[in-house]
């Protein structure tokens, strides 16, 4: 009989394995190279004994480590080892990570009596690990004027006006840049004074050609413009919705609602215009943002046509993401795929692909283009064929019933750090990323869970926002600098399977790179995912 490997069961309850290690060890190493390591401090000379075990070694009691199976199959397995989770959860203000320090150089340079030239002639990678921990704005603005050539204002000869322009090879027009890591170091640095963020990235052209084909406009308190990118490699129009020139926003604490709701309701606007022109559907109007009460009648009217005409539809579900943060390692390797102004990006994926087993000319057949969401209506199918029970509900009960693995019944046992009548934002019991978030749509009355945006109503995309906003707050709170979120949609033709619209937060933390044990999707944790819940959860007390 086939096992679906997931921590969810059918009787509502997670289920987990206890790895309790006791084992021997045949030592099998020819020589022995003794040699001292260094001194005491009581200049007692220490040396390497313990590395050359005369016989085999016995070990009868090693850590104990949880094996959690991620309630999709798909994602691996989460490792945690007790020893660790113990002492988080003894001391959970070890779940966090500290404030980056204040950097100046030029404040050192001047206290040793150094001349400021000395920025020109520092090794490039000290220049990137300079633009990227400076919290100095006389260190960034002077990196700046290194990395490209800026225009000046006679008038204000301190704050840039423009980048200086050149022609190349091919008569494009091209900004003067010397140094592209360094441009791009120093440009996601949130101390950088806003003048030269506006210059060098985030002013509408800065970054290029990109067409601005939306806008959450400004008398809303925020302002949002949605670029198109026309040759991602995204097909069919891919688009990102950025906040603005006038609305700097590089960091979550600035980050507000009506941020939030400017930068999604270009996502649900973008989405909805695209399948009602594709279903030949009038629409409200152009070249304006549609209004709330707009946007559910177009919404409602796609649901109404959508039936007579899915065979027709070329497009299938709903991509979104959102890449927060932005580093630089000196070495100069990227450490996140984005710049640091917020910015969200979303597209349509089309229902099917053609495919060719050589060459471009003589197609063979079409394939489904491929969905991360279709990995969990895989796992619903699946669940259901081999326990006649929807996934969900079980998964819905196991967390309401959630019980700590470390038997604390004076500690917190709750999986949920925010929810409302739509949505629950909570801690999945195996977190992929050490501090992985998930936000997820909750059965109606009726017991339908939205499991596209398509199939959420004014009120439960809402929900959405707010629970976007509450998980990037929480984690910020805790000292989170970058976060990738995905969205796994349910296919627009799907019907009522059961399967919610699900969103997964997932933070990139200073030590976990990720590495073989990762490439295997096997996620090691120092915490038991309750004590995170409760650390998130106080972050948002106050909000």
């Amino acid at each position: 009989m086939k096992i679906l490997r997931t921590c969810i069961t059918p009787a509502g309850k997670f289920q987990y394995g206890v790895h309790k290690p006791a084992y021997s060890v045949t030592n099998l190493r020819q020589e022995t190279r003794l040699a001292v390591l260094g001194l005491t401090t009581d200049n007692d000379p220490v040396d390497n004994a313990r590395n050359f075990p005369p016989d085999g070694i016995a070990v009868p009691d090693a850590d104990w480590i949880f094996e959690i199976p991620n309630p999709f199959p798909f994602k691996g397995s989460t490792y945690i080892d007790k020893e660790w989770a113990d002492a988080s959860a003894k001391n959970p203000a070890r779940i966090r990570l500290p404030q980056p320090p204040q950097v100046s150089l030029s404040t050192t340079l001047k206290e040793n009596g150094v001349d400021r030239s000395l920025f020109e002639k520092l090794p490039e990678p000290l220049l990137l690990a300079l633009a990227t921990c400076s919290t100095d704005p006389a260190d960034l603005m002077q990196l700046a004027e290194l990395s490209c050539e800026l225009i000046k204002d006679k008038d204000q000869p301190g704050a840039p006006v423009g980048l200086r322009y050149r022609k190349d090879e091919k008569g494009g027009i091209r900004p003067v840049i010397h140094n592209h890591p360094l441009f791009e170091a120093v440009a996601n640095n949130p101390c950088l004074p806003d003048a030269y963020k506006i210059t060098m990235v985030v002013r509408p052209g800065a970054q290029g050609g990109s067409e601005i084909v939306g806008e959450w406009p400004n008398e809303t308190g925020s302002h949002v413009f949605e670029y198109l990118r026309r040759n991602s490699y995204i097909p069919g129009g891919h688009y990102a919705a950025n906040m603005a020139d006038d609305a700097i926003r590089y960091g979550i604490d600035a980050l507000g609602p009506g941020d939030m709701q400017g930068l999604r309701h270009l996502y649900y606007q973008r989405t909805f215009v695209r399948l009602a022109e594709e279903l030949q559907l009038p629409l409200p109007g152009t070249q304006r943002v549609l209004s709330e009460g707009e946007l559910e009648t177009l919404r409602l009217n796609i649901l109404a046509k959508l039936p007579e005409r899915l065979e027709e539809l070329s497009t299938a579900v709903t991509l979104w993401g959102w890449n927060f943060g932005f580093d630089f390692a000196p070495s100069g390797y990227r450490l996140h795929a984005s710049h640091q102004q917020i910015h969200q990006q979303y597209a349509l994926i089309p229902k099917e692909v053609v495919v060719y087993h050589e060459g471009t000319e003589q197609p063979v057949g079409e394939i489904p283009a491929y969905s991360c969401g279709d990995l969990v209506a895989e796992v619903i199918e699946e669940y259901r064929r081999l326990h006649q029970r929807d996934f969900f509900a079980d998964y819905r009960a196991a967390m309401a019933a959630n019980r700590r693995m470390d038997s604390r019944a004076d500690l917190p046992a709750s999986l949920t750090v925010w929810r409302d009548e739509n949505v629950m934002l909570f801690v999945p019991k195996a977190q992929t990323s050490q501090w992985e978030l998930q936000l997820m749509t909750l059965p109606d009355e009726r017991g339908f869970a939205a499991g596209n945006i398509l199939e959420c109503d004014r009120q439960t995309r809402k929900s959405l926002d707010t629970g976007i906003l509450l998980a990037q707050k929480a984690l910020a709170g805790l000292g989170a600098r970058m976060v990738t979120s995905i969205e796994y949609g349910k296919r627009l033709a799907a019907g009522d399977t059961g399967q919610p619209l699900l969103y997964a937060l997932l933070p990139r933390l200073p030590e976990s790179p990720g590495a073989f044990s990762e490439a295997q999707l096997r996620f090691i944790n120092g915490h038991y995912p309750e004590d995170f819940a409760a650390a998130c959860r106080k972050q948002l007390e106050h909000r």
